[in-house]
């Protein structure tokens, strides 16, 4: 079985995310990755994919935020 930090992210994951990590907007989450705006405009809609990379750092933070709390 493949490990799912290494999947792709749903535009439901990714909101879920956002909140966890406390980005507000999608501004806020684009300033912290290095990414556009309408990047992850694009990805909240559902219209491209959540790029692996992306989707394995944000899962990483989470996981990382449950550990030191």
């Amino acid at each position: 079985m493949s490990d799912p930090r290494l999947a792709s992210m749903s535009p439901d994951e990714l909101r879920a995310h956002m909140r966890k990590l406390g980005y507000r907007t999608q501004n806020d989450l684009a300033n912290a990755i290095g990414v556009s705006r309408s990047a992850v405009s694009l990805w909240l809609e559902g219209k491209v994919g959540v790029p692996r990379p992306v989707a394995m750092l944000l899962r990483m933070l989470v996981a990382a935020q449950r550990r030191a709390f």
